[in-house]
């Protein structure tokens, strides 16, 4: 039987994609020891759900369906950069979120709540809403990011309307992630 690596994202608009990818092109030729995220790829992580069988996806297709439920759409506005596990000696670098980021958390725990019902195991970590740009093989090799990251902290990339979550297949292979949508779980307040 198939496993199918997945994960519950946010989309992006293209307005977003386009603002994200030019500030990674400006960065790309200081930040040679990071592994850019490409720009068809970058989204909002609700829930990496790793390996899945065709039942356990039917299950978590379930749960999605009854997380979306009550939640009305929202908007997400993308401010700033930063770093986990900070900027010190950060591994991962992204854009954050600011207005609607509580909407955006909310929507994750019920996410949570309704996977870990249909058997899904529990994230450990909590919920941190933020766009993943790149990650770095040597975290010594932020120094010459370290200013554009420093004076980038109130950087404006838009507001992004979220009325749908995405159960996303990623597709492994020596060119890098290829990821595809599996079917779309709309926003809709409970009347």
């Amino acid at each position: 039987m198939e496993k199918i690596r997945s994960f519950v994202a946010i989309l992006l608009s293209d307005e977003i994609r386009e603002a994200v990818a030019s500030l990674i092109d400006s960065l790309r030729p200081s930040g040679r020891s990071v592994g850019w995220v490409k720009p068809d790829n970058l989204h909002f992580t609700l829930k990496f759900l790793g390996n899945q069988s065709d039942e356990q996806l039917d299950r978590v297709q379930g749960g999605l369906a009854e997380a979306t439920t009550g939640v009305a759409p929202f908007e997400l506005s993308l401010v700033g950069l930063g770093g986990f596990p900070d900027l010190r000696r950060p591994r991962v670098l992204w854009v954050g979120a600011s207005d609607g980021a509580d909407a955006a958390i909310v929507l994750a725990q019920k996410v949570e709540e309704s996977l870990h019902r249909q058997g899904v195991p529990r994230e450990e970590r909590p919920f941190s809403p933020h766009l993943t740009i790149g990650r770095l093989k040597d975290p010594r090799g932020f120094e010459p990011l370290r200013s554009a990251f420093t004076e980038g902290c109130a950087r404006v990339f838009g507001r992004l309307a979220v009325s749908a979550i995405h159960l996303m297949r990623s597709e492994l292979s020596p060119k890098g992630a290829r990821y595809s949508v599996l079917e779309a779980f709309p926003l809709s307040r409970a009347h």
